[in-house]
């Protein structure tokens, strides 16, 4: 079985489809001896329904979804070394990419039949902040396996136009050099600009460590929800072996008062027989005797 094609096949499904058609690959996984495949295959969440659109929406729209990718690592980077003209450009572009896919997405999902409410909307939105923020759900709405919205807020830290570095400006002229007698004044301008990478460094900081954190929380809850899958699968394997077993006591009891039933006919059956044969062994003496009594008779005359 190959479960990477098995894996996109079922987040290609509609979400009200998605848990017979697993289960049914878990049951072939295991005729098949494979554990691995089964206990990956089980493991899988059904999609939520803005999960599911953003998965339709990549699978249908693959070259929107490039470009919101790009925009993404365009992003990041810009936020890494927090460059301001691509910073500020990148910005623009986020807020305008996030409502056309946005709108793209509920379309394509209402052409579907299934037609995504103004909280579901917002689901879409939020996935595709962390699509841009976070490089992890990225490659999983990328894979169009995405099974729903981030838990923890992903998205950028904010970076205020003051922390940005200032755009490049020509060259002031030169002061001319104070005469005596005249106080120098304070170079006010590098120490604004030292305040300023200041601020930056710890925005960028601050930024690093959310993401970081979000990606931690990401990784328990979706540990925790692998467990939880796998723990539901064992229980739903328990309950249905414990069906099993009860619906063969059930017939083992039925099979057991039938018996005896039939052992309590035999038993009767048993005992008309023998005062039967009691009855006719009684006759068959009588007859003897009678049958010796009529020769000697005979005999005599």
């Amino acid at each position: 079985m190959d479960v990477e094609e098995v894996i996109g096949a079922l987040y290609g499904l509609r979400p009200e489809e998605f848990v017979a058609a697993r289960d049914a690959r878990v049951a072939e996984a295991r005729r098949d001896k494979d554990v691995a495949a089964a206990r990956r295959i089980a493991g899988l969440r059904r999609p939520t329904l803005a999960a599911w659109a953003s998965n339709l929406f990549v699978r249908r729209r693959p070259q929107e979804a490039e470009r919101m990718l790009e925009l993404g690592e365009t992003l990041r980077q810009a936020h890494r070394t927090l460059d301001a003209g691509q910073l500020r450009q990148a910005s623009r572009r986020q807020h305008q990419m996030i409502a056309l896919l946005a709108r793209e997405t509920a379309e394509l999902a209402q052409q579907a039949g299934l037609p995504l409410t103004q909280a579901v909307r917002q689901e879409v939105e939020q996935i595709l902040h962390g699509v841009l923020a976070d490089p992890q759900v990225a490659e999983e709405w990328a894979a169009a396996r995405l099974a729903k919205a981030p838990t923890a807020t992903v998205d950028f830290t904010a970076v205020t136009p003051e922390a940005l570095p200032e755009r490049s400006r020509p060259p002031a002229p030169t002061a001319p050099t104070p005469t005596r007698g005249t106080k120098a004044r304070t170079n006010k301008p590098d120490r604004r600009t030292q305040a300023r990478r200041e601020r930056v460094n710890r925005a960028r900081a601050r930024s690093e460590e959310a993401m970081a954190e979000a990606r931690r929380s990401q990784d328990i809850l979706s540990s925790a929800n692998n467990a939880k899958q796998a723990a539901d699968t064992r229980a739903q394997g328990a309950r249905e072996r414990v069906t099993e077993l009860e619906e063969q006591l059930q017939r083992a009891r039925e099979e057991l008062r039938e018996a005896t039933d039939a052992a309590g006919l035999a038993d009767t059956a048993v005992k008309d027989a023998a005062g039967a044969a009691d009855k006719a062994r009684r006759t068959a003496d009588r007859a003897r005797r009678e049958l010796g009594e009529l020769t000697e008779d005979a005999n005599e005359a």
